[in-house]
């Protein structure tokens, strides 16, 4: 087998943390040409160490000498800011990693794009701000799109027979996170630790908070429809605590196929870095008499609203995705920061939709104006609340 050329987008977070300890599981197999971080500048430095790209970018312009100086002696060609961000993922190699948290890995992924190759998609926040944007450049560059959310592998992992014709809906599961049980009145009072605590996935703060508050899931909705061609009303989602279906397939026959595998992103990493084929891991094996039940209700979207408002974006179109993602990360940062209560995420992501709209956006530069408008608004709003 002919050696993978690799591109990480986000290589320090958890995701791409993964990404780099499949590889270094498969030596001889993938080579890394590029590392793009963020902030973690030793955490960077050691994986550029370990694995010798071609190039080595942080994020974050102001700590390039401190890259630099992590990294004296190597000469390993290094960069830092976003035209170097920018830069690197637009080098042509086989497969990239999309692991850049948030609206900042839309630009990347769209310089990884326009080189072809295969996109391995697990930043859904750019999917559900520029769906058009992202899945006309996709076509126009004869990229392979390959999605790494648990539950969008598993749904692509039940198509895989190639009879998307025949599907009647798709279904996709959510933990429930840890307020699964508790009240709307318990749910006033929420900190920002208990929400951090998430009861079966491992992941970094935004998306933790987002499973907390569903918005996660909210997302998922909008990227599934996307990536699926689907509208909202053939994707369920089903509240499943064990985690361990990840997503099912509803056929025209009345069979459903569902992907199950224990709750760890290896799997669905190791899935897209191989395909076509497949490569061991170290994942957990799954043991269905050890897990003895496996639960399934409907969400409550009284309690976690967030459901409804990405539905109410889907159906609406145009940029009011991107007006959901946009408030959503601004809101979810003012509660890490402290400064609102749980609750008031979704009131103020409500209070922007209803205010901005739907308007159109045909291109990157409108997607990002939206954006910003968007971000501004939550802003003042947060702001307001924390007073």
């Amino acid at each position: 087998m002919a050696v993978k050329h690799i591109t990480i987008l986000g290589s320090t977070g958890s995701v791409g943390t993964q990404t780099l300890d499949l590889i270094a599981e498969n030596p001889g197999a993938y080579e890394v040409c590029a590392l793009i971080g963020g902030r973690n500048v030793a955490l960077l430095a050691a994986q550029a160490r370990q694995f010798r790209p071609a190039l080595t970018v942080i994020s974050d312009a102001s700590l390039l000498p401190e890259l630099r100086e992590a990294l004296a002696g190597t000469n390993l060609a290094i960069a830092g800011g976003r035209e170097a961000v920018l830069e690197a993922a637009a080098r042509p190699v086989d497969w990239t990693m999309s692991a850049i948290t948030g609206i900042a890995g839309l630009e990347p992924t769209l310089a990884a794009v326009n080189h072809g190759g295969i996109i391995a998609f697990a930043c859904k926040e750019a999917l559900v701000s520029a769906g058009d944007v992202f899945l006309r450049a996709i076509e126009t560059a004869n990229a392979t799109l390959l999605p790494v959310d648990s539950e969008h592998n598993a749904i692509f992992q039940a198509m895989a027979d190639g009879n998307g014709k025949a599907v009647e809906k798709i279904i996709l599961t959510a933990s429930g996170g840890p307020f699964l049980n508790h009240t709307l009145e318990e749910m006033h009072g929420i900190t920002r630790e208990a929400a951090l605590r998430h009861p079966v996935w491992s992941m970094g703060a935004k998306i933790s908070i987002d499973s907390a508050t569903m918005f996660n899931k909210g997302l998922e909705i909008i990227e599934a429809a996307r990536l699926f061609g689907l509208g909202s009303d053939r994707i369920e989602v089903l509240v499943h605590p064990q985690s361990i279906v990840h997503g099912m397939v509803c056929y025209a026959d009345g069979s459903v196929l569902a992907q199950l595998g224990s709750p760890d992103m290896r799997i669905p990493i190791a899935h897209t870095l191989a395909w076509p084929a497949r490569i061991a891991t170290g994942a957990p094996r799954l043991d269905l008499a050890a897990a003895a039940r496996l639960e399934f209700f409907p969400p409550d979207e009284k309690r976690f609203p967030a459901l409804r408002l990405a539905r109410e974006a889907l159906a609406a179109g145009h940029g009011a995705p991107a007006v959901l993602n946009a408030a959503n990360e601004v809101a979810v940062a003012a509660f890490l920061d402290r400064k609102i209560g749980f609750l008031d995420i979704s009131h103020i992501v409500e209070a922007v939709m209803q205010r901005l709209g739907a308007p159109p956006v045909d291109d990157l530069g409108a997607v990002l104006a939206l954006d910003i408008q968007a971000r501004d608004m939550a802003a003042t709003l947060t702001a307001v609340k924390a007073a």
